[in-house]
């Protein structure tokens, strides 16, 4: 058999073993009872899936390395050049990631048996995900972020979906009489993570595309649509198929029609399987050619340089990040299922509230995908505003749409030993590393004291130049964003907050760091990350030093609108809270004929008799 051929029966290997591993872990943490008997065969799945994927891997490393040599040496020289290569060339090393990330998981799957351990063993997932998505079509394509962050996506919602089904199918027999509820968890998962795969291959194929109309005027566009209706359609007809008919079953009857309920899930995967292998053998319409010179921006950043800023290229010009797109879509459409499931059973929720999250949603889909990301990697002062929008505007309005609390009240919660969303919302809540950072004066600090952090260390030039690092930007400061607007104005779970003065002065000290932080930018004359800005090479707008002294201008002048609303919320709060223990101590009057204002006059006339007594 050719060695290419090998190759692809070495990747088709890893992949299947991934996903096994990924499927077995997943029962265990948010499906099974814990404590079930199908605990066990989920735990062997997961061990068996993950053995085969070191193997597959370090099978499919060798193998891709014997391919590029183009001949087999003997084999203590071949591993002998196996191995420097795998240090030196970036493809091999990032199969070695992935292998390495196998090992640690083989370890964690030998004592996963509790969904905590289960769910702690998937990090190792996601870090051979992330090299995996860094590696074949999307290490060349022409918009290499999105392509990488298309490619996670895909790979990480593939592994899940077809590794719960792989999982269910395999652990059937020990099932017994929780075959229903389990499918139940189990299809909403395998429902998300076909949503994953449709979005994510839509995002693939579209950048390589020349134009919108090749959708419909090329064959790989036709082939694209024809494969999202189609796994669109087979995804649909799963859920619909759990959502009408499983309900109106027994539970006997899921044991015995189990085949014939998971054929459509099993369907719905041959459907993506068969479209994508379609997709594969397909030439795109726009054509690989050498790249020219390379600018100065495109060498940095992977993108040309984007024109000179206005007012409306700020909101006008997207440039796509699927990861955040897909999740802040996910967080929008599920706080609305939260609100529509609080109202059908005749709960309230305020209409403020929703509106408020779907509005700090809203802000932070302008600064992942417009504007501000573009602008932000080329320009200090549009990074500033990026940044000083994600930490100070957007936590408040998500802070405001109480999701934490909102997710308590809708989601049902689990009495059978198994972890749901609730329960792991509630792990996280109540955990000591959450009390600990959500301690108003600890995210007051935090909330000041990472700025300097960042921007006074490796950490601002790494978030610059690696996409990962820059993810990893966007969900810390909004972490901590948050936990600062709760601590001061929010209704969310969380520890003892302090009386309303003193929350008013952790606030206004805060924003005087971050105004001190702005007036030394603006009297800085040292070029934070020189190996960027520095050497943009832009032919427009002000020099770099100039530039970063007017973010530092932002960084002061920004604050002031998040302070005034955060001063208000605290504000109306406080009269809130002093109303109602205004109204508390009515009713305890009128309940016990206002014995605490009587006690108080009889102390104060004790008082005046000693004090006559004496005087006299």
């Amino acid at each position: 058999m050719p060695v290419e051929a090998l190759v692809t029966v070495a990747a088709i290997v890893r992949d299947m073993s991934l996903a096994a591993t990924v499927g077995g872990l997943v029962l265990i943490a948010a499906v099974l009872p814990r404590g079930h008997a199908a605990v066990g065969r989920a735990a062997l799945v997961a061990r068996v899936g993950s053995i085969g994927w070191v193997l597959g891997s370090l099978a499919h490393s060798m193998l891709t390395y014997a391919s590029i040599r183009g001949s087999v040496p003997e084999a203590s020289r071949f591993l002998e050049e196996w191995w420097g290569f795998s240090q030196t060339v970036d493809l091999l090393a990032a199969y070695q990631q992935v292998t390495l990330a196998g090992l640690v998981a083989s370890v964690l799957c030998a004592v996963a048996r509790t969904p905590a351990v289960a769910a702690w063993s998937l990090l190792p997932v996601v870090w051979a995900v992330g090299w995996l998505a860094q590696t074949g079509h999307a290490a060349g394509a022409a918009d290499h972020h999105l392509a990488v962050s298309a490619m996670f996506l895909h790979i990480g919602g593939a592994a899940l979906w077809a590794g719960v089904i792989a999982a269910m199918l395999l652990v059937r027999s020990p099932l017994g009489g929780e075959a229903k509820e389990t499918m139940r968890r189990a299809s909403r998962l395998a429902a998300w993570a076909a949503a994953a795969v449709i979005v994510s291959g839509v995002a693939s194929g579209w950048i390589r595309l020349a134009a919108p109309a090749d959708l419909v005027t090329s064959d790989y566009g036709r082939i694209i649509l024809l494969k999202a209706a189609l796994m669109a359609g087979a995804a649909g007809l799963a859920v619909v198929h759990r959502s009408r008919f499983l309900p109106r079953l027994t539970e006997a009857q899921v044991r015995e029609r189990f085949w014939r309920l998971m054929a459509v899930d099993v369907a719905a995967l041959v459907f993506a399987m068969g479209a994508a292998g379609v997709l594969a053998s397909t030439a795109p319409p726009v054509p690989i050619v050498p790249l020219g010179e390379p600018s100065p921006a495109y060498l940095l950043t992977g993108y040309e340089l984007p024109p000179e800023p206005t007012a409306l290229a700020w909101v006008a010009q997207w440039r796509l990040e699927i990861l955040t797109a897909f999740t802040l879509g996910a967080a929008a459409i599920v706080y609305v299922r939260w609100v529509l499931r609080l109202l059908r059973r005749g709960d309230a929720w305020a209409w403020h509230r929703t509106a408020s999250w779907l509005a700090g949603v809203a802000v932070l889909v302008w600064i992942t995908q417009s504007g501000p990301s573009i602008y932000g990697m080329v320009l200090f002062s549009a990074h500033m505003l990026e940044h000083m929008v994600l930490v100070m505007v957007a936590p408040v309005l998500l802070t405001f749409g109480a999701p934490v609390t909102l997710a308590l009240r809708a989601l049902p919660a689990r009495r059978d030993g198994s972890k749901g969303p609730r329960e792991y919302l509630r792990a996280v809540v109540e955990s000591r590393w959450m009390r600990f950072w959500a301690q108003p004066v600890v995210a007051a600090v935090s909330f000041a004291g990472f700025l300097i952090v960042f921007y006074y260390s490796p950490l601002f030039e790494f978030a610059l130049s690696n996409h990962a690092g820059h993810l990893w930007m966007l969900v810390h400061f909004t972490v901590v964003g948050y936990l600062f607007a709760n601590a001061l104005v929010g209704i969310d779970p969380g520890p003892a907050r302090p009386g309303y003065p003193l929350r008013i002065v952790l606030l206004f000290a805060t924003m005087a760091f971050h105004a001190f932080f702005g007036v030394s930018l603006m009297m800085s004359t040292v070029l934070l990350a020189p190996r960027w800005f520095g050497l943009m090479g832009r032919d427009w707008g002000p020099d770099a030093l100039a530039d970063q002294q007017y973010g530092g201008q932002i960084a002061w002048g920004i604050g002031e609108l998040p302070v005034v609303l955060l001063a208000i919320g605290i504000v109306f709060a406080w009269r809130r809270a002093d109303a109602k223990e205004t109204r508390r101590r009515d009713r305890q009057a009128e309940r016990d004929d206002d014995a605490e204002l009587r006690a108080y006059n009889a102390m104060l006339a004790q008082t005046a008799r000693r004090d006559s007594g004496a005087s006299s």
